[in-house]
């Protein structure tokens, strides 16, 4: 017909064949690689995680004192009641008042840390009672052996202010203080029943009251304990206090 442009055959046939040639072509996708972190990034990530590990690092060595006091704490809670003196439940930290020495100078009680505190408590007149304790005390103190530099003989007494000479001689190697009975009361505290110079008490060395003895103790049974004692804390207790002289 006329004025209408009619499409070759071929040209028809070439281009459903450019378009199948297309179609029969495999589909391809431009990947782009990730940018790799730059060699200052990873060195501040490492130096990161360095140094979190040393902070935990610090925290455990910082810590280690309390858990071990609390390892010894249950490590001598053994199943059946093993243990002879009654611990303390909870621990009771040393007191903030002071005490006065032999020499009339006053010593704080939170500076008896860092030793095992082997105590006894009674007037300073000190009865046949007080004399069988400080002896006890002494005799106990040596029969750890080597052990008895990291447990400390104290006999805090009351009453009278004035230290009896007569036990001088006898309490070379003690800690002798005078404390106000009131004060000592509100710490240290005896059985139901009982007087608090009926009993012979242990503070450990993070400062924490954490035995008492029966009143007439057996002096054989309170050694087991305090060998028990003495085991259980000797990979981390050792003998004195810091700033001690060497």
């Amino acid at each position: 017909m006329s004025g209408i442009n009619s499409s070759s055959p071929g040209g028809a046939e070439a281009r459903a064949s450019e378009v199948g040639g297309l179609l029969d072509q495999p589909l391809t996708l431009t990947v782009h690689s990730l940018p790799s972190a730059s060699g200052q990034a990873v060195r501040d990530a490492a130096a990161t995680r360095a140094g979190r590990i040393k902070m935990l690092l610090l925290f455990l060595v910082a810590a280690s004192p309390v858990i071990a006091s609390y390892f010894t704490y249950y490590v001598i809670r053994p199943e059946g009641r093993r243990n002879y003196g009654e611990l303390i439940d909870p621990q009771r930290p040393l007191p903030a008042f002071s005490g006065i020495d032999a020499a009339g100078r006053e010593v704080a009680l939170s500076s008896l840390k860092h030793q095992w505190l082997f105590i006894s408590v009674a007037d300073s007149a000190c009865d046949a009672q007080c004399e069988r304790h400080l002896y006890l005390q002494r005799q106990l103190r040596e029969s750890l052996g080597k052990d008895k530099a990291r447990l400390d003989w104290v006999w805090l007494r009351t009453g009278e202010r004035a230290f009896p000479e007569r036990l001088r001689p006898a309490l070379q190697a003690a800690t002798a203080l005078w404390v106000d009975e009131t004060q000592l009361a509100t710490w240290l505290q005896p059985a139901p029943g009982q007087r608090l110079s009926d009993h012979l008490y242990v503070v450990d060395p993070m400062g924490h009251w954490m035995m008492r003895f029966p009143a007439q103790a057996d002096p054989a049974k309170m050694r087991r304990d305090l060998e028990r004692l003495m085991r259980a804390s000797a990979s981390w207790d050792q003998p004195g206090r810091p700033g001690d002289a060497s």
